[in-house]
């Protein structure tokens, strides 16, 4: 198995799989509906809706990385605002996030590990540290999510 096959699953773990800490972002996000998604449990602080959205546009921009673009988010693609808070644009933002993911996976297959230890794009972090930083971004948002379900839960119980 090369290291960029161990990076790939462990990404695909903490996305749809059976992940040592607990339950993937997709398991979480399985029964979550829009209004839960939008909720805020302060101003402060980003919904479910907003998190799935930014972890999409990171796997995005990994993806454009690999391509030789040097992706970079300004503030309204970091973290897109919701306009639309209907199930069908919900179901759209899931989508996105899958998208996202089964894009970076595919890539992944075409990566050899010799990349590994090379900037991903001039100026930039390793190819190796950026893909861990994939899957360490997708696993602390995860957790995010699975609190503000959580916190979402209590208070319509």
């Amino acid at each position: 198995m090369t290291e960029v096959s161990r990076i790939q699953e462990q990404l695909r773990r903490a996305m749809q799989g059976d992940p040592w800490h607990g339950e993937s972002l997709r398991e979480i996000l399985k029964d979550i509906d829009a209004e839960t998604a939008s909720s805020k449990p302060a101003a402060a602080v980003h919904s479910i809706w907003e998190l799935t959205l930014h972890v999409a546009a990171w796997l995005e921009a990994v993806s454009e990385r690999l391509d030789g673009r040097p992706a970079g988010l300004i503030d309204d693609e970091n973290f897109p605002p919701v306009r639309d808070r209907s199930d069908a644009a919900w179901r759209q933002a899931q989508a996105r996030l899958n998208d996202g993911y089964t894009r970076l996976d595919a890539k992944l297959n075409a990566v050899p590990d010799a990349r590994l230890e090379t900037s991903i794009v001039e100026g930039k972090a390793s190819t190796y540290i950026t893909l861990h930083g994939a899957v360490q971004h997708l696993v602390y948002h995860a957790g995010q999510i699975a609190l503000l379900k959580k916190w979402h839960r209590s208070k319509t119980t």
